[in-house]
């Protein structure tokens, strides 16, 4: 489904993805494990095509990212800070993004919201939720339209033992056999739990 070939970024002298050569197969969850710094994020920003390598390729689907398509279409996540509208409630942050394609109706977005664990009533703004909140609705954002490649970096930040629960399950029964699930976490015991395989970075390097 995704294959990353010879991947190479560099901001001046550093080197932050260094040959990073990986496949990704639909219907497996992955992990990705290391210290801050160590390029998690930046490929998972690769996949997506927002970071543009100087060597290597990012092919997803049969497509080559910022060749042959700018941005995956079916492809959902939560990279460092999911953005809301924060005068808005959570329902609604929903609501605008399920207009921008059309695909999703309000019946979706309500069973969407319970599903991680959020009241579709609630007009309670995003501005005042607390940050395990904020993960439970960029969570629903990025499962919103059912895309077959989840991206989650540090899903778990801010919850509760109660909201780990939730969001582990979650993304458990999200991945059917014709998706793939890619999470960089801190915890070792959330790639223990929720990961069919695991890679290690370090120094922009990717290992099993």
């Amino acid at each position: 489904m995704i294959a990353v070939e010879k991947l190479t970024k560099r901001y001046g002298e550093a080197v932050v993805l260094d040959q990073v050569n990986v496949r990704f197969e639909k219907g497996r969850i992955y992990g990705l494990v290391g210290r801050n710094g160590s390029g998690k994020t930046m490929l998972l920003k690769s996949i997506m095509g927002f970071v543009l390598p100087q060597e290597g390729r990012v092919v997803v689907e049969g497509k080559t990212v910022g060749k042959d398509i700018d941005v995956p279409e079916s492809i959902g996540a939560i990279i460092e800070n999911p953005g809301f509208l924060l005068d808005s409630s959570a329902y609604q942050n929903l609501k605008y993004l399920a207009m921008i394609r059309g695909l999703v109706g309000r019946g979706e977005i309500r069973a969407m919201l319970r599903l991680v664990g959020l009241d579709p009533d609630d007009r309670k703004k995003v501005r005042k939720f607390s940050m395990g909140m904020r993960q439970r609705l960029g969570l629903a954002q990025a499962i919103l339209e059912r895309p077959r490649i989840l991206l989650l970096d540090e899903p778990m930040n801010g919850l509760d033992d109660q909201g780990v629960e939730d969001m582990r399950r979650v993304i458990r029964e999200y991945c059917t056999p014709e998706r793939v699930v890619i999470m960089a976490s801190h915890s070792q015991e959330d790639i223990a739990i929720l990961c069919d395989e695991v890679f290690h970075m370090s120094q922009g390097r990717l290992s099993r």
